[in-house]
């Protein structure tokens, strides 16, 4: 079991955020990379992705719910240690999967992805979910890794920012004192993780090399989360009612105290 310090709880709930490194050997990095990347280019009705004439494709090349194309992919989206560690930080009794995906930063020509929260994007009423970022590569600037602002998951659900053609996140947060925190750039080597709030401001550089930067996320939500009736892209082909609690077999139990 990958430890969880009591120093790492404190840090993501004090600052929304919190980096592991190594989280996945070289050997299980590369298993990793050849299967998502297979899911990346094969078509398939149950996981969903992006059009690459689309402008949303120059933000982010992405496919939600690769687990359901790919058992690889899904001995990482399931593992219960990843689950673990989400439920520790969240102090949660028990931690649903929602959803992954992979996320491609296409070389050359992309754009950041802007200033976000991602709860306003989430059909939930409670706001304890969270995410792992898993990167398949080294990130800095220079092919978009990311960037926090520290507290900001305090400030509690402000809009959400069209990606493609971005309103200023700060605006809804004057006032605040976030506006004033500096941002903290968190470079990563490849096999390494965050884990952020689903409230935590966050931002991607964009990817300036030759080659696409590859990130593996999954979105984790304390059991007992109900739907706020706002239809996402998963929850689209449930007969899911504002109120009910999200759960079933597209939303399993991943990890219990």
């Amino acid at each position: 079991m990958f430890e969880v310090s009591q120093d790492k709880i404190d840090f993501y709930r004090e600052n929304g955020f919190v980096q592991f490194d190594d989280v996945v050997t070289p050997g299980k990095l590369e298993e990793l990379r050849e299967a998502v990347g297979d899911v990346m280019a094969a078509d398939s009705e149950r996981s969903t992705g992006q059009s690459p004439n689309g402008a949303y494709y120059k933000v982010l090349n992405q496919k939600v719910n690769a687990w359901r194309d790919s058992a690889a992919v899904a001995k990482f989206t399931l593992h219960p240690r990843f689950a673990e560690i989400a439920r520790r930080l969240s102090g949660a009794d028990g931690i649903r999967l929602f959803h992954d995906h992979a996320l491609w930063k296409m070389p050359g020509d992309s754009k950041p992805t802007p200033w976000h929260q991602d709860m306003p994007y989430w059909p939930m009423n409670e706001p304890g979910a969270l995410s792992i970022w898993l990167t398949l590569d080294d990130v800095d600037e220079n092919n978009g890794c990311m960037m926090f602002v520290p507290g900001s998951h305090k400030v509690g659900k402000l809009a959400g920012i069209n990606l493609v053609e971005p309103q200023n996140l700060f605006d809804y947060a004057k006032g605040t004192g976030i506006d004033q925190t500096k941002p903290v750039i968190v470079r990563m080597k490849a096999g390494s993780a965050t884990f952020h709030h689903g409230l935590t401001f966050h931002y991607a550089h964009a990817n300036g090399t030759d080659k696409p930067r590859r990130v593996l996320a999954v979105i984790y939500m304390p059991d007992g989360t109900t739907f706020s009736g706002r239809q996402h892209i998963v929850t689209v082909d449930t007969a899911f009612r504002e109120g009910d609690l999200l759960k079933g077999r597209m939303f399993p139990v991943l990890a219990k105290r």
